[in-house]
């Protein structure tokens, strides 16, 4: 029979630990009711997913705050991108290098971050009001691979070049490879968490999937693309791409959060050498942007190289280790692209907003002061 420890706060069969993480288990019979107390981000009773009572507001904060944001790709006229792409002068080839090694990184990274998400996190993560919030990311996910589908066949690309980009191209293969070898105890369909060691790569993989693939290595290619937008070319994908990059901004504060909530309530996980692993795969992560870098952008164009994108990564890098409360991994380095910093930190509503984002706010005003 399975019985609640108030002392380790977990679930227990005899003297073992168990996680009935995905809410499916058979109902415990004469239970008590689920209180606040109860509530924790990993190893908790999920039962039926009881939402209230709330206990982590931010992560419900930001389900409404995503549902307000909500957009299409179909509404972004891709007409002036179709005849700047199709036009003889109007791109050069670096540029057009950049933009399909950008799409085909994107195509697949979508969908392996929609796969971590539905197959994986919300079954470990047992909180009711964050599964809520990974329930709308999941939504997401599906809209921005939606996008990529959207400007492919807009511009008529090779699909198939692009969506195997990730098995042909090797500066995006050594990112997915590296990817899913740090995600790999999320893919375990016989993994669980409820011993030190589990929670460790429960924690290592939520590193790897929120702080590294969502909050570094797709901002470089927001970096590529919006900075096309800026020089007025292909302003379709680039009001998508802003779009996209508001969503993602609110999935990596709500990983960090995640993150940082784990390690409050499990403190014995935040060991020393933990951190310094920790450290060394946020530093390992910014190499292989680097070379995803000047692979899509061997010589550069007007704003943009190769040297300025790593100097960025390195600043990013930094970044992500003051939010995890690490050390920075780099010398102290200036963000190259200040034009980047508020779109990324979310400090105000942008221009490019007003007329699509405020029509759809169902409830309240955004605020993000």
């Amino acid at each position: 029979m399975l019985d609640w420890s108030e002392t380790k706060n977990e679930i227990r069969v005899g003297d073992h630990p168990v996680a009935d993480a995905t809410g499916l288990g058979e109902i415990e019979r004469g239970a008590a009711r689920v209180s606040v107390s109860d509530k924790r981000m990993i190893n908790a009773r999920a039962d039926v997913n009881q939402l209230l009572p709330l206990k982590y507001r931010w992560a419900w904060e930001k389900y409404l705050a995503a549902c307000n944001n909500h957009w299409m790709p179909t509404e972004v006229s891709m007409q002036a991108d179709i005849a700047l792409w199709k036009s003889r002068d109007g791109l050069t080839e670096d540029e057009r290098r950049m933009i399909k090694r950008n799409l085909g990184f994107f195509a697949a990274s979508e969908s392996l971050v929609a796969n971590n998400i539905v197959l994986a996190i919300y079954r470990h993560l047992t909180n009711p009001e964050c599964r809520q919030y990974l329930l709308r990311q999941a939504f997401e996910e599906a809209i921005h691979t939606h996008t990529f589908q959207y400007i492919v066949e807009s511009l008529g690309l090779d699909e198939g070049e692009l969506f195997n980009m990730y098995r042909e191209v090797p500066s995006i293969t050594d990112k997915a490879a590296w990817a899913l070898r740090h995600t790999k105890n999320l893919d375990d369909p016989d993994f669980r968490t409820g011993t030190t060691e589990s929670d460790q790569d429960f924690l290592r993989d939520l590193v790897a999937f929120y702080v590294i693939f969502e909050g570094m290595w797709f901002y470089t290619g927001f970096a590529q693309i919006l900075s096309l937008g800026r020089r007025n070319k292909m302003v379709g994908i680039a009001e998508q791409y802003q779009y996209i990059l508001r969503d993602e901004s609110i999935h990596l504060n709500f990983g960090i959060d995640v993150i940082n909530q784990i390690r409050v309530e499990n403190p014995h996980l935040w060991t020393q050498a933990f951190q310094e692993e920790v450290r060394g795969m946020i530093a390992e992560a910014a190499e292989l942007e680097a070379a995803y870098g000047r692979d899509t952008m061997p010589r550069g164009f007007l704003g943009l190289n190769a040297d300025l994108c790593e100097q960025y990564m390195h600043f990013i890098a930094n970044r992500r280790c003051s939010q995890l409360g690490l050390r920075a991994v780099f010398a102290e380095t200036e963000n190259p692209f200040p034009w980047m910093s508020e779109a990324m930190d979310l400090k105000k509503e942008k221009n490019f907003f007003e007329t699509r984002v405020i029509e759809y706010q169902s409830g309240g005003a955004l605020s993000w002061d």
